[in-house]
């Protein structure tokens, strides 16, 4: 909504100086220009010139010159609108699992097959920017925790989306076996105490894993419970399926083969973190599931957020500098000439 911003002034006090026009008045009349006459009965008010009325005229003018001076002084002007934004937004942080087994190539992206992990960080991509995932989330705080056997705040919350996106593209599959351990309490509990500190009405959680927590020494379901006490909402995603997926394996000859590995995913855990917080659990078993997943995320509850920006000023002090001296020069032309009074 755009609207005008009403009249106001850069320097309002001296607009006192307003007080000083009936003294400019008063000093200008009491200059002695009456002639003295022998008797009150010569001058007839019936033949009396107009000059007579307007006598007092130039006076009157140099107190409205002040009146003018005072107001250009005090510096008026308006804002050329006001734009106040309302929009919708909630702060929200992905955290994604990055453990060894999301090297699983059992997700399809453009006919190839590719690793849970790509096939989550491009369906995330068109969740925060639009797409087939969802219609894009302009107005939201973003931020990505990741984990493996550590968690790692990987982005802050922001909205610089554009930049988010460049930090999403260089997380990888943690591959040495020290990090590829599974601490989903670890990633959670990071990004609760993210969220505990922003002051936005709605925040929510993402959390996306294809494991078994294993590593950390934060039990997830006391992460969500901490979550719930802040008013925090957890959406839970599995990924893939449970049973035998194809890892990738490098063999001593450099070569890399794939693998079928057995996965397990604690959906249990999974479902009881969405129902302490308040949120929702899916399944998602491929690329076009994750999709679907993140689309129906993109219809939570949005925050209203009012956003008021001032352009810039427009000066009108010029304008009543201008009347003040057309009202000097006129009261100077007229006292001097047609109001022009005998000392």
């Amino acid at each position: 909504m755009v609207s005008s911003i009403g009249w106001e002034f850069r320097d309002p006090l001296f607009l006192f100086a307003i007080l000083l026009a009936p003294l400019v008045y008063w000093l200008a009349v009491r200059i002695p220009s009456s002639v003295t006459y022998s008797s009150l009965s010569l001058p007839n008010a019936a033949q009396r010139s107009p000059r007579v009325y307007l006598a007092k005229l130039p006076a009157l003018l140099l107190a409205f010159a002040a009146f003018a001076m005072a107001v250009a002084l005090a510096g008026p002007r308006t804002g050329d609108a006001t734009t106040r934004v309302k929009r919708d937004g909630i702060a929200l942080i992905m955290v994604m699992d990055r453990s060894g087994s999301m090297n699983a190539r059992d997700f399809v992206e453009d006919d190839y097959s590719v690793s849970r992990l790509a096939a989550l960080k491009s369906v995330f991509k068109q969740f925060v920017l639009g797409g087939e995932a969802g219609n894009g989330r302009p107005n939201d705080l973003i931020g990505i925790v990741a984990f493996g056997t550590y968690a790692d705040g990987v982005c802050p919350l922001t909205l610089d989306h554009k930049n988010l996106i460049a930090i999403l593209d260089q997380l990888q599959v943690a591959t040495m076996r020290t990090e590829a351990a599974t601490a989903v309490g670890e990633g959670l509990a990071l990004a609760v105490e993210r969220l505990i500190q922003q002051t936005a009405e709605s925040k929510v959680i993402i959390l996306l894993t294809d494991g078994v927590n294993n590593a950390g020494a934060i039990d997830p379901l006391h992460a969500a419970d901490l979550a719930a006490a802040n008013d925090i909402k957890v959406y839970t995603i599995a990924a893939g399926i449970t049973g035998y997926a194809p890892i990738p394996v490098q063999l001593p000859d450099g070569r890399t083969k794939l693998q079928r590995s057995m996965v397990e995913i604690d959906e249990v855990t999974l479902k009881e973190i969405a129902a302490r917080t308040g949120g929702s659990y899916f399944h998602a078993r491929d690329a076009e599931g994750l999709k679907a997943v993140y689309k129906e995320i993109d219809s939570l509850e949005k925050s209203e957020i009012t956003e008021i920006r001032y352009m810039q000023y427009r000066e009108h002090y010029a304008l009543f500098v201008l009347i003040a001296l057309t009202l000097i020069l006129v009261a100077s032309i007229s006292g001097g000439t047609l109001l022009r009074r005998l000392p």
